[in-house]
């Protein structure tokens, strides 16, 4: 049977078909009175509509879901998923959150020894999740970065500076951990293999998700069913590479920055540094001081006037553009016809959204860094609210918002709140890549929000705050410092007189702690 695109298969046909969840990796489902979808082509907006139409109201979400107290799976135990284990609790949901490392923080918790590691991070599944080098600090400042009713204060003995090191952010989130005891709702080294639908067919209302785990120190499996899932998996970890000639036969070392720790095993060398988002230019700025020669390779040679100052001061930092080709006796071709021969490529090129456990049927998928269909970026229409997302939204204050999308996902759960229709849903999805599309926006950019607007609009569905002011303020002046001094924003800046009005705001005040923010 064919349904615009996909194959409904029998469990029996499908046994030696690949499934298709969103990864390269397969999962199939051995239970019995299954059907799954084998498909090709990645779902279009249309064919979903068409799907929908078909299987009725199986996959329409439902308007009258009562008040009740549900068993929930939260994957991830990084901001995003202790703040939704935080709200599902509230609203007296009973929560297991599922973490493959050995404590809280996800992309926070530092992992130094990243031997083994794939240095492209091409393998769906990572041995290293986070992505933190060792000098890393934060790039905004303490003030804007605390979840509404947590701030995040300076505390007496630890990094007291504004833009602290990622190891005072990872001691923020055990604070929050220890003060709102998530812990004990944590599995630690539990590695989540297989998420996917108990009984694909039935009423959205009656949807229940199975959930295949591994203990990663004695390697039992666990397969449980919960009544809901929400990931919250981080999208910083899935290495996002560039397509260059000659990039798979290159001889030479060459990395993504998602495995850079230190610039130590650079001394002396000529590195290629692809890219320049705020890792790549925090890296070079890094390198250069080891290093032999650094090039960097980039989109478009108009840099900030921070960068700019940073590569006139130093006589072996060099900017190029894109590179052309490589070849395995090490020489780098640049677009400009330059070339140099290089020892090591460093790639910062950024990062792609990767589930390899999640069977969605083709209900949701990754294209191009698009994970969709999502309305408002957290809800597959077809599969909601039993599944959601959180996190998925970058450039954005994002402790606040991850907190309004918990609070929405667990009052949709719970009862409280109730999705429009599918067909609004797709709609509002369908106007909203419209748009992007006609302002000229990449579709791997989708999920970029850089609107405050945007935030305090999604904060309205469940009566969160807006953003206040003096947050918004604060994150731009440190935008435009970095933008002007690249190398010193982090320690000189100009907002005092606005810093102190903030640490005397409501939200500094409205807890009783014993270390002072001031």
């Amino acid at each position: 049977m064919k349904l615009d695109g996909y194959t409904l298969t029998s469990p029996k046909d499908s046994r030696d078909e690949k499934q298709a969840p969103i990864s390269s990796n397969t999962f199939p489902h051995k239970r019995k009175n299954h059907f799954a979808f084998a498909f090709s082509p990645i779902p279009s907006l249309q064919s979903l509509s068409h799907l929908s139409a078909t299987l009725g109201p199986t996959t329409m979400v439902s308007e009258t879901i009562q008040c009740q107290s549900k068993t929930l799976c939260v994957i991830g135990a990084g901001p995003s998923g202790l703040v939704a284990a935080r709200e599902l609790r509230k609203e007296g949901h009973r929560v297991v959150v599922l973490e493959q490392n050995h404590d809280v923080g996800g992309q926070w918790l530092y992992e130094s020894n990243v031997e083994g590691e794939d240095p492209l991070g091409r393998k769906p599944f990572l041995k290293v999740h986070s992505s933190i080098y060792d000098s890393l600090r934060l790039t905004s400042p303490r003030e804007i970065m605390g979840f509404s009713d947590f701030p995040f204060l300076v505390k007496k003995g630890r990094d007291m500076r504004r833009f602290p090191s990622h190891t005072e952010l990872l001691l923020y989130l055990k604070d929050f951990c220890e003060y709102f005891g998530l812990r004990e709702i944590i599995r630690f080294n539990t590695r989540v293999d297989y998420v996917g639908m108990l009984d694909y067919g039935v009423c959205s209302n009656d949807l229940k998700w199975v959930v295949r785990s591994i203990d990663k120190k004695s390697e039992k499996v666990l397969e449980e069913v919960f009544d809901a899932v929400v990931v919250a998996t981080g999208h910083y970890s899935q290495p996002r590479l560039p397509s260059i000639q000659g990039m798979d036969t290159w001889k030479r070392k060459q990395m993504h920055s998602h495995i850079y720790r230190t610039p130590e095993p650079f001394s002396n060398e000529i590195v290629v540094v692809v890219g320049n988002s705020l890792s790549g230019q925090d890296i070079s700025i890094e390198l250069v001081e080891v290093a032999k020669e650094v090039h960097m390779s980039s989109r478009s040679l108009n840099i900030s006037e921070g960068l700019s100052k940073v590569i006139s001061k130093n006589e072996n930092f060099h900017l190029h553009p894109q590179i052309e080709t490589l070849q395995e006796d090490g020489k780098v071709t640049f677009m400009d016809g330059s070339s140099i021969f290089a020892d090591s490529i460093l790639y910062c090129t950024g990062y792609s959204y990767a589930f390899p456990f999640l069977d969605t049927k083709g209900m949701v998928v990754v294209d191009d860094d698009r994970v969709g269909p999502l309305y408002e970026h957290t809800f597959p229409p077809s599969l909601a609210p039993s599944l959601s997302f959180i996190g998925i939204p970058r450039k954005i204050i994002g402790f606040p918002f991850f907190e309004s999308q918990a609070i929405w996902i667990a009052q949709l759960l719970s009862g409280k709140k109730v999705l429009p229709s599918w067909e609004e849903m797709m709609k509002s999805i369908k106007e909203f890549y419209n748009s992007r599309d006609a302002a000229g926006i990449p579709k791997h950019c989708t999920h970029e929000i850089a609107n405050f607007e945007y935030c305090d609009k999604y904060g309205e569905n469940v009566g969160f705050p807006r953003i206040e002011e003096w947050r918004k303020q604060l994150c731009l002046s440190a935008i435009i410092n970095a933008d002007v001094n690249l190398e010193t924003y982090r320690d000189s800046w100009d907002d005092h007189e606005l810093l102190q009005e903030v640490l005397q705001s409501s939200h500094f005040t409205q807890l009783e702690f014993e270390d002072s923010p001031l």
